[in-house]
């Protein structure tokens, strides 16, 4: 038998040194911090206009009122009941859909994530997901040995491409099962919201998918209360699925309550098959223990109590309007700064990413940088972080984004 020729496995010697995006977010910081005027247009945080992080008075009052016991003492694998029954209410509450759960608390939305793609496909299996998607995505499947394959998002006329989405759903079903990740409203990266005919559209779709193989939707509404409208409307679209199939949520504190660090989310999946909930509830939990053994109990504990406390909810909800409405105006800014040029991207009514398209990102996203102006590549788009551009460089960053890809 030949001997191994590394210590380390083959598959885990060409991991990536860094994630992109912090790198390029602590190259933009560098030379900001030595007067250079930079648009960082790279983290996935919302920042003030004035650079600092944008945070929710209410929600740090409460992780500092959080009893020293509670916060120090184990939580339970699963989750607190208190703050499952909350963060499932939250997103579901006044639904059919509220009745039909199994949830349990994540180490945030990725958290959530890594569940579901560890419980709900088998060794080896595809993910399917959109072209554009959260990088992420691509290293949680990775890390589970599964593959993640994309159907092209956008049809000619900018709209969600159910076709493409139906046609890579066929292709994978050989499989056996099926798990679809779809991030909405405010998808990271492009910014698009589906619309009431692509949820109508697109449940179509999958529900005659379920009706050949197992399948499970992931909803990733991270960006949920940042929509233009808090809309829920996909949710009556997707109750009459849950009869065929697993519909789950990937729930998260984290841009929500403006608490990236904390690390609190949930998974919560629906479904009218009882007969599932006792073995997935199961599953949750052991994969919970063999993970991260249990989530911050003193988050859980403060998040709650934003939940559920209304003099506290008031003033969470308060301070969030505040800061929703600072990052609309960011969007109004960008449409309005690109009608008239020559730049392509998809329909975008709020959230904190849009996409400009390319087929010359790398490059394009290189020569920024002798501008001042920091966004992310990806596969056919840059990437713009506009929840951490102040409004008044927004004209500058798409003025100058403009000229560089009409200049090829």
């Amino acid at each position: 038998m030949t001997p191994p020729t590394s210590l380390l496995p083959d598959r885990i010697c060409h991991r990536p040194e860094d994630d992109p995006i912090f790198a390029l977010n602590r190259e933009a910081s560098a030379r900001r911090a030595k007067g250079e005027k930079i648009i960082n247009a790279t983290v996935g945080s919302l920042l003030e206009d004035d650079g600092k992080l944008a945070v929710l008075p209410s929600v740090v009052e409460a992780l500092h009122q959080v009893p020293a016991a509670a916060g120090a003492a184990y939580a339970p694998i699963l989750g607190n009941p208190d703050f499952l029954k909350a963060a499932t209410e939250d997103l579901l509450g006044g639904t059919p859909l509220a009745d039909r759960t199994v949830a349990v608390a994540t180490s945030g939305g990725l958290g959530a994530i890594r569940h579901a793609v560890s419980l709900f496909t088998e060794h080896r299996q595809a993910v399917v997901t959109s072209s554009f998607f959260w990088g992420p995505y691509t290293a949680v499947c990775d890390e589970h040995e599964r593959d993640l394959r994309c159907f092209t998002m956008f049809d000619e006329q900018g709209a969600l491409n159910v076709a493409a989405l139906e046609r890579t759903l066929a292709e994978v079903e050989p499989q056996g099962r099926l798990l679809v990740i779809l991030n909405d409203p405010c998808h990271n990266p492009s910014g698009y919201s589906m619309s009431a005919a692509d949820w109508a559209a697109t449940v179509e779709v999958l529900t005659r998918a379920a009706q050949r193989v197992p399948l499970a939707v992931l909803c990733d509404v991270a960006y949920l209360v940042y929509a233009r409208d808090l809309r829920r409307h996909f949710l009556r679209y997707l109750e009459p699925l849950t009869e065929h199939a697993i519909v789950a949520f990937a729930w998260s504190a984290s841009k929500a309550f403006t608490q990236y660090g904390l690390r609190v989310g949930a998974l919560i999946a629906c479904t009218t098959d009882t007969t599932v909930h006792a073995p997935l509830r199961r599953a949750f939990l052991y994969s919970s223990r063999g993970t991260w053994s249990n989530v911050n109990a003193g988050g859980q504990h403060a998040i709650t109590r934003c939940l559920t406390d209304p003099t506290v909810r008031a003033r969470v909800d308060s301070e969030r309007a505040r800061i929703r409405t600072l990052l609309h105006a960011r969007v109004d800014a960008f449409n309005a700064a690109a009608r008239g040029t020559a730049l392509k991207f998809p329909r975008y009514e709020g959230g904190f990413f849009i996409c400009i398209f390319t087929d010359h990102a790398e490059p394009a996203a290189e020569r920024l940088k002798e501008h001042g102006i920091y966004v992310v590549p990806q596969k056919g788009a840059l990437r713009v972080a506009l929840c951490s551009v102040a409004e008044a460089d927004i004209p500058r960053l798409v003025e100058t984004i403009d000229s560089l890809l009409r200049e090829g």
